[in-house]
């Protein structure tokens, strides 16, 4: 398991929720309505709207909480699907798109013109558009897409005088590349998280994803929360987080928090006093509102301090807060760290390609080869190295930017 997006869902969304909190929580939220009527999965239908409401009715506001997050669910093959998600009315109802599709941007755009029209009472207009995106065959990245609704052209001289506003005739994106590196400021994730998080806690927080730790995020903003979850995972690239992936954790499942496994939580503010009361051990905790992170490891002074003052030189330079300037410095590090897998690939002919680890680690100064000497025993570089394998093994040369970086950087070749 490489990439943990699906490869060519067979959809733009699989289904569009209008969910109502209960008064309680303890009780399960109210599915006021759904696109398609006949969607038939029980299990998403019952797991969804609990995902809805992740935060403390009794202790936070709608109005703190902020009105868009996503969360994720995974399936049975670890391929990740969003819930795309927009509170209204005071937070107690919740609109719900759910994807294979990482498309942030476009659905929470969507999602505001989906409460405008049910804010006017246009519910056939909402249909309409439902209709013609679930319908409207998978786009390739960079294409335009118009999403009609059916409404009257005609715009009568008696509403001009009264100075009403044209109706809405359709939705309009550009589909987003999702292979490309995340950009500031158009990608929501990577600028809040570029904003919200100084470079020390970020250069902190990046080491212990590469140790795979157990690790929490916190803020008062869902939109914000979520955001720095997500952002924090893109900057792996060319490697992703392979265990429990939770940008934001509903009340009734606070009890992950105390899995003995690496996971990625993100926990709401206003959750967190009932999660630090279990009894949680070596969890790293960033706190996203106080720009704090506690830690009980010295995870950054595990990577080579060449390759950290480097990454964060570039962070720190006024030019880099816009464009792929972040993604790319992280993308540099990775590479330097990463990149002489090149050099410990094995071929026979007549036999597969195979990955010499001894040939990885050997050659290089003492404190990259400490820390290649754990890495390997990493999920993420596993699965890294597996897909690599796997392709080539299938005659399918790649490249990718990673691969760019290692040759423009010269980071093969028994280079450091």
């Amino acid at each position: 398991m490489d990439c943990r997006l699906k490869e060519n869902p067979e959809r733009t969304f699989d289904l569009a929720l209008k969910v109502e909190c209960s008064d309680s929580e303890n009780k399960d939220p109210v599915v006021l309505w759904k696109f398609p009527e006949d969607f038939g999965d029980q299990e998403v239908l019952q797991s969804v709207p609990r995902f809805c409401f992740p935060f403390s009715f009794e202790r936070i506001s709608q109005k703190q909480v902020g009105q868009h997050f996503t969360f994720v669910l995974t399936d049975i093959r670890s391929k990740q699907r969003f819930g795309f998600c927009r509170l209204t009315s005071g937070g107690k109802v919740c609109l719900c798109i759910l994807s294979y599709l990482p498309w942030f941007e476009v659905y929470y755009k969507l999602l505001n013109t989906l409460a405008d029209y049910l804010v006017k009472e246009q519910e056939n207009d909402l249909n309409d558009m439902l209709k013609s995106l679930y319908n409207h065959p998978l786009p390739k990245a960079n294409t335009p897409v118009n999403i009609s609704v059916n409404k009257e052209l005609f715009i009568s001289s008696e509403q001009i005088l009264k100075n009403q506003p044209s109706p809405i005739l359709h939705s309009y994106f550009i589909t987003p590349d999702v292979t490309g590196l995340p950009t500031i400021p158009e990608s929501r994730n990577l600028t809040e998280y570029f904003v919200a998080v100084d470079v020390n806690n970020m250069l902190q927080l990046y080491a212990s994803m590469l140790h795979e730790r157990r690790i929490i995020i916190t803020a008062s903003k869902l939109s914000t929360l979520t955001a720095c979850v997500h952002g924090s995972a893109s900057l792996l690239y060319p490697m992703y987080w392979q265990h429990i992936y939770i940008p934001v954790l509903p009340p009734h499942l606070l009890d992950y928090c105390c899995a003995p496994m690496p996971y990625l939580i993100g926990v709401h503010l206003s959750l967190i006093e009932r999660v630090k009361s279990r009894s949680l051990e070596d969890v790293i905790l960033l706190n996203v509102d106080t720009n704090t992170l506690e830690t009980p490891f010295n995870d950054l002074n595990n990577l080579p301090s060449d390759v950290v003052s480097a990454l964060k030189s570039k962070l720190k330079k006024q030019s880099t807060a816009t464009g792929d300037g972040v993604a790319r410095a992280f993308l540099r590090a990775q590479a330097a760290l990463f990149g002489s897998y090149r050099d410990a690939l094995r071929y026979k002919p007549g036999e597969c390609i195979t990955f010499c680890e001894d040939s990885f680690i050997k050659h290089r100064s003492s404190t990259m080869k400490h820390f290649l000497e754990t890495a390997v025993n990493l999920q993420l570089f596993k699965q890294f190295i597996e897909g690599r394998l796997t392709k080539l093994n299938a005659g399918r040369g790649f490249t990718d930017v990673f691969e760019e970086e290692i040759t423009a950087g010269g980071f093969c070749g028994g280079k450091e």
